[in-house]
């Protein structure tokens, strides 16, 4: 799989290279590199200061994603494998589609300033970018993963009649409440900037969506609490406990604690579809519920063996007679 991996990153480092340099020669020197309204050019770089960019634009994200197969990480699982294949295949089309769209727009053209960049060439490389990494995910999946072992089921916890008892566990992402700080604190500089007359409000409306985007994903994703007991397994979401979701004893087969990692499973937050989905937000130890449909939750939370054992023997108290 790394053999695979660094032959392909080496390939397009290759064509990236390769482009610019065998059309060098109907290239004006420097190039347009930035397109405002219509396609027209409206930034420029020197060629050698875009030959650099373009080599960097692929190989960091390239060497990112062989360190992190080197590490073992992504073949674990089948979904990590899918993952990490459609991200590599799909930023190697973007990088080298960007690139060829670049030359293109300035092909023949007889300074930066004339360049025209055509209105279906960005569509085209994100179109070809969805395709790349879908097919590149769906052939590098490999075999199924394996059912699940008996042996990962946590100790047997037997309940005295009438016995109520109930686990809370908690995890918390520091990186993750840093990002929402740096969200509350780029808020307040720019309204004060703005209030101040320094930034316009037109410069202001775009970036703000994106803002109260990253605070909003920060306050509900930096932390979580998962609560067993009575009839349920409650999942409550942030600071507040809110969103929260409440699934029911009755739904449930049994639970057990395995360990997994952002790489396994996609990445940070809520990864996969309904029905085999991880929420996660630091790896290691996992609480996974085993639905009685054949579907899996898995939840990145502390001591996760102990909620897993106090869940199946509540379930076992249920179906006793």
């Amino acid at each position: 799989m790394n053999s695979r991996a660094a032959a392909w990153g080496l390939l397009v480092l290759a064509a990236q290279v390769l482009l610019p340099l065998t059309m060098r020669d109907r290239l004006p020197d420097p190039l347009a590199t930035h397109w405002g309204p219509g396609g027209r050019a409206d930034g420029h770089m020197a060629f050698p200061a875009y030959l650099t960019m373009v080599v960097l634009v692929w190989a960091l994200p390239w060497l990112a994603a062989l360190g992190i197969a080197v590490h073992g990480r992504v073949p674990a699982r089948r979904q990590g494998r899918m993952f990490w294949w459609g991200l590599l295949a799909g930023m190697s089309v973007f990088a080298f589609g960007m690139n060829a769209a670049t030359v293109l727009a300035n092909l023949g053209a007889p300074t930066w300033s004339a360049a025209r960049l055509p209105a279906w060439a960005v569509p085209a490389v994100i179109g070809a970018m969805v395709v790349a990494a879908v097919l590149a995910g769906r052939l590098g999946r490999g075999e199924p993963d394996p059912p699940a072992d008996p042996g990962r089921l946590p100790p047997r916890l037997r309940l005295r009649a009438g016995q109520r008892t109930v686990w809370v566990g908690h995890v918390a992402n520091p990186w993750l409440g840093l990002i929402t700080i740096a969200g509350v604190a780029a808020l307040v500089v720019a309204g004060a900037l703005h209030a101040m007359g320094i930034v316009p409000g037109d410069l202001l409306v775009p970036i703000l969506p994106g803002l109260v985007v990253i605070l909003v994903a920060g306050v509900l994703t930096s932390s979580l609490s998962v609560q067993a007991g009575d009839d349920r397994v409650a999942i409550r979401f942030g600071p507040l406990g809110w969103p929260s979701r409440r699934i029911p004893l009755s739904k449930i087969e049994s639970a057990w604690a395995e360990t997994r990692h952002p790489g396994q499973v996609g990445g940070w937050g809520i990864r996969g579809l309904p029905g085999s989905a991880t929420i996660m937000l630091r790896g290691g130890e996992c609480l996974v519920i085993g639905y009685r449909s054949g579907g899996r939750l898995a939840i990145s939370v502390d001591h996760a063996a102990r909620g897993a054992s106090l869940i199946n023997a509540l379930i076992a108290e249920r179906v006793q007679p």
